[in-house]
């Protein structure tokens, strides 16, 4: 599938995730703070689109299942932040970061991108198009997330799959005390046909300290 996905048929696919909801009637939990990793790229790839699946000259799509990842970025109050840059990062499908320290680049899927980036809209919702985590020595699957707001800061955190038997070995998941923080960062994973044949999609709000 290309990387341009018809915007009429991604709308409807995610019209049952609910990503146009109102302001918050009270104030949110916010996305919990994690440490960015060694492995946030040393330069920014000339190809850093919010599809990851497609690296620009490469031959073939990435290997893993394609993972839709969807939600908004507001504040405590559930109103959009505006101007904010959201950023991803993830291991490919072996496990391997796309960035020089990273073991195993021998290994790396030349297909994966790696990382991306993106810029909300005015209602918020981001999006990416990626892989479903896997999960590597010492780490249960997840995904980097940083959101950028000029002149206020940047919230670095990760994204792991509910359910997974390794987060509670994981520290840093471990890490997250509290259950309704824990909740921010969790994805479920559900049917994602509706926007791609055989890919799984979720939601993750991205909530703020504003």
């Amino acid at each position: 599938m290309s990387a341009s996905l018809d915007r009429r048929r991604l709308v409807a696919g995610l019209a049952g995730f609910g990503l146009a909801g109102p302001a918050a009637a009270g104030p949110l939990v916010p996305t919990p703070g994690q440490t960015e990793g060694p492995f946030y790229p040393v330069t920014i790839p000339a190809d850093h689109d919010h599809d990851l699946m497609r690296v620009e000259g490469a031959a073939a799509r990435a290997m893993g299942t394609v993972l839709h990842l969807e939600g908004r970025v507001v504040d405590r109050w559930g109103r959009p932040v505006r101007e904010a840059l959201v950023e991803i990062w993830q291991c490919d499908a072996h496990g391997v970061y796309r960035h020089p320290r990273a073991p195993l680049q021998e290994m790396a899927d030349p297909g994966f991108q790696g990382y991306g980036r993106t810029l909300p809209g005015p209602d918020g919702v981001y999006r990416f198009r990626t892989i479903r985590p896997v999960p590597y020595p010492g780490r249960t699957p997840h995904i980097h997330v940083a959101v950028v707001v000029p002149g206020t800061g940047r919230l670095v955190s990760q994204l792991y799959v509910e359910g997974e038997p390794l987060n509670e070995r994981d520290p840093l998941f471990r890490a997250i005390r509290d259950p309704a923080a824990r909740e921010r960062v969790l994805m479920r994973l559900e049917d994602g046909s509706a926007i791609e044949p055989e890919a799984l999609a979720t939601r993750v709000d991205l909530v703020l300290d504003l």
